[in-house]
């Protein structure tokens, strides 16, 4: 949830657009999960159609959440528009969820979880904190980074 009136979000640069979320998703779809990776599927929040981007799935448990390391992204924008209806497809797969945005305070375990996991890949969009950084530093940048509980339906 934002605790400002200004919504963060880095924009893709022209390779990850064109290029890497592409192959990723062509990956998953083929049903080759790119650690962790999913392709989600939700309604487009101005048009209704399916809007699909690939996402980084992290479980924690048995509970699985999306983070977006982005920001205020367009599939955040769209969960939030659906009500949180949402689903992922790896392969011929699909499971349908229903997605629960996080408060800043409850974000912190998963986003040192996620952090652990995709640091490699992601962290220059956190600032360069780290899953290791103290809790503080970790809640200053919470509320940049919308994360969603996913529940199956």
């Amino acid at each position: 949830m934002r605790t400002n009136g200004t919504p963060h979000y880095r924009r893709p640069g022209w390779f990850t657009k064109h290029v890497f979320n592409g192959t990723v998703a062509g990956l998953t779809t083929l049903g080759i999960s790119v650690w962790g990776s999913r392709v989600l599927e939700v309604r487009g929040r101005t048009s209704g159609e399916p809007r699909r981007t690939p996402v980084n799935l992290l479980s924690v448990g048995d509970t699985g959440y999306l983070v977006s390391p982005r920001g205020e992204s367009q599939w955040v924008r769209n969960v939030r528009a659906a009500g949180g209806d949402l689903d992922l497809l790896l392969g011929r797969r699909r499971t349908h969820y229903v997605a629960t945005e996080l408060t800043d305070d409850e974000k912190l375990p998963v986003l040192r979880a996620y952090l652990g996991r995709w640091k490699a890949e992601v962290g220059t969009f956190f600032d360069g904190v780290g899953p290791d950084a103290p809790d503080a530093t970790l809640a200053a940048v919470a509320h940049k980074h919308p994360v969603f509980r996913l529940a199956e339906r």
